[in-house]
């Protein structure tokens, strides 16, 4: 929460050359980002490519405010994240019905089930076929998007959801993409379509 505390602060300041604020053109985040983090990610026309709510928030500052973009896994852009995702918590993931966006989609189902890394496991294999069982003594989840920007634990701070895939496929040995990669926008693409119905959870608590 002091992460959100934050993020609505950052939603208030004016930057860039513009000097305006989120808050100039989006009012009251309450009203107005209501349901918005259970829709991406979404088809950005700009970019020509689905971006994730991360990167929405960066196209803004370009784009509306003249500022440049904030550094991604940074502690500004997880606030502002967690913030904006807050206002949709409790609300069901409704991911868009864009043709476009399928794709991305079909390229996140064939990155979750694809087996990569030196132990050879996918995505697939753990929180699928041994979802509910232990490793290491910590329950193995069906992984769910359904919290981030989340505190883990083990971070001890906020953190992305590309971070944890990061985390993953370090984990199984394998070579981790660059932050704001398409392979994580795709991947959380089918996440969220995986999870579809099912709550926001914003800002959540893992292990």
């Amino acid at each position: 929460m002091f992460a959100v505390l934050e993020g609505e602060e950052l939603w208030r300041e004016k930057v860039g050359s513009r000097k305006t604020s989120c808050a100039d053109c989006h009012q009251k985040a309450e009203v107005s980002m209501r349901g918005v983090a259970a829709r991406y990610p979404s088809f950005s026309t700009a970019r020509n490519a689905p971006v994730d709510l991360q990167g929405q928030i960066n196209l803004c500052r370009e784009t509306r405010q003249n500022a440049p973009p904030l550094p991604l896994e940074g502690s500004e852009l997880l606030a502002l994240s967690a913030y904006v995702g807050k206002q949709s918590r409790g609300m069901p993931i409704t991911p868009p019905d864009d043709a476009r966006l399928e794709p991305s989609r079909r390229q996140g189902e064939a990155l979750y089930t694809m087996r990569q890394g030196q132990l050879n496991f996918s995505c697939a294999n753990c929180h699928e076929d041994h979802a509910g069982q232990r490793l290491a003594g910590s329950l193995i989840p069906q992984g769910h998007p359904t919290g981030y920007p989340l505190y883990r634990l083990e971070w001890q701070s906020v953190g992305s959801l590309q971070r944890r895939l990061r985390g993953c496929l370090i984990g199984v040995r394998a070579e981790p993409y660059a932050y704001g990669a398409e392979e994580y926008i795709a991947l959380e693409l089918f996440l969220m379509s995986r999870a579809r119905g099912m709550a926001i959870e914003t800002p959540a608590i893992r292990p």
